[in-house]
């Protein structure tokens, strides 16, 4: 619907996705894993890197396309329609990704960046902890320098792929006593190493991903695998946000889209009273609410894309687009769940399937109240900072007196 916003190249990949996502995905894959038949995303990754298109942004010297942001967005958003399950293994590769190709060395892109594009290595990031989530400065995964290894202690929860994962970005105090932004390292760990996956949870929604809690006891780690700085991972956990959090609205345009279409088709077949029920505007309406939040959700993604294309800052724009992104699609299967009545609460359409997924949505990443916390505070911020202010639209009032406009 928003072809506009993007190039001749860019349409192309979002062409070529949607066909690949039609013709070449079984849809046995699909209900296995949410079934948790299959717990890995790997064959499609498999699928898809035989099409080449994992990490369509990264360089072509390591296997990626060059591409921007806003090919990516649109490429996520055609794979959506899967669901969050396959979405998030989709995803992985962009987000280990970005750590690599940003802060890691020549010899780490070759090693792990490279065959993670090809399909030949299967990545995870291990980040939230048993004993917290976004609080991420709390970490107690410990990592201590031993000569030219790092020896890891700790545990990791919620990880997507620990049951089967090659490698994982993890996230360890490698300076407990230091300030928390100058506390925490960033590992490339392989499974070989001594990661031991311990549970596999049961999952609402977003199924089928091995999703699991890892353990690290006297795992030995070379240096070498150091990304960015020791103690300094805070520049590559605050880099990783804009990934996180963008893929995560981009994926829920595709699932609130996938609903929307199956809820507005059933209303043009399902009959009451005499006449489809797409005739009647407690229907219609609902279907105009959910175009017009989905639309609102999409513009917001595909600009907060632009601007992370232009370079800068855009935490709060990208916290934005995952936070009314998620929500819009939440909006949008419910609305569709509403339209198909009883129907659509069971597994005879995957609506219940969507509204399971999207749940999920509104909580990793950092959850919307974090998503909050994060857009007011660099608001006010941006507030502070402008370098021309704009008219004082306080004078206008009709009856300005500042006598009344007591503070404290």
């Amino acid at each position: 619907m928003f072809d506009f916003l993007l190039t001749e190249e860019e349409k192309a990949i979002q062409d070529e996705v949607r066909e690949f996502v039609k013709n070449d995905v079984p849809s046995k894959l699909v209900r296995d894993m949410d079934l948790s038949i299959i717990e890995t995303g790997r064959p499609f990754i498999e699928l898809a890197a035989k099409k080449n298109l994992l990490g369509l942004r990264f360089p072509k010297e390591y296997g990626g396309r060059g591409l921007k942001w806003t090919a990516e967005v649109a490429a996520i958003e055609e794979v959506g329609v899967l669901g969050n399950s396959i979405t998030c293994a989709y995803v992985m590769p962009i987000i280990v990704g970005e750590a690599l190709n940003i802060f890691g060395t020549r010899d780490q892109k070759e090693r792990y960046l490279r065959p993670t594009i090809e399909g030949k290595l299967y990545s995870a990031e291990a980040l939230t902890e048993p004993r917290g989530g976004s609080d991420f400065f709390g970490a107690t995964t410990r990592a201590v320098q031993d000569g030219d290894s790092f020896i890891l202690n700790g545990e990791k929860r919620f990880v997507v792929g620990a049951k089967d994962s090659d490698y994982f970005l993890v996230y360890a105090k490698s300076a407990p006593d230091a300030p928390p932004h100058e506390s925490i390292s960033c590992f490339i760990v392989e499974r070989g190493m001594g990661v031991k996956d311990q549970t596999i949870y049961t999952l609402l929604g977003t199924r089928g991903g091995g999703t699991g809690r890892l353990v690290f006891k006297d795992v030995r780690v070379p240096k070498e695998n150091l990304v960015g700085e020791l103690h300094n991972a805070y520049h590559v956990f605050n880099r990783m946000m804009v990934p996180e959090r963008l893929t995560s609205g981009a994926g829920c345009l595709g699932l609130g889209r996938a609903a929307l279409e199956v809820a507005t088709r059933y209303s043009t077949r399902r009959k009451a009273f005499g006449r489809t029920i797409d005739k009647f505007q407690a229907v219609n309406f609902m279907v105009a609410d959910s175009v017009a939040i989905l639309d609102a959700a999409r513009a917001l993604v595909y600009a907060a894309a632009r601007s992370a294309d232009a370079g800068g800052d855009s935490r709060r724009i990208v916290s934005e687009a995952k936070k009314v992104g998620t929500e819009a699609a939440w909006k949008v299967i419910n609305n569709a769940m509403q339209i198909m009545g009883g129907i659509g609460y069971t597994s005879i359409y995957p609506i219940e399937r969507f509204l399971r997924d999207c749940r999920l949505a509104m909580i990793w990443t950092g959850t919307n109240e974090i998503m909050n916390l994060l857009i007011q505070h660099e608001y006010y911020k941006e507030l502070r900072m402008r370098k021309i202010e704009p008219r004082d639209v306080e004078g206008d009032a009709i009856t300005p007196d500042d006598e009344e406009k007591v503070y404290e």
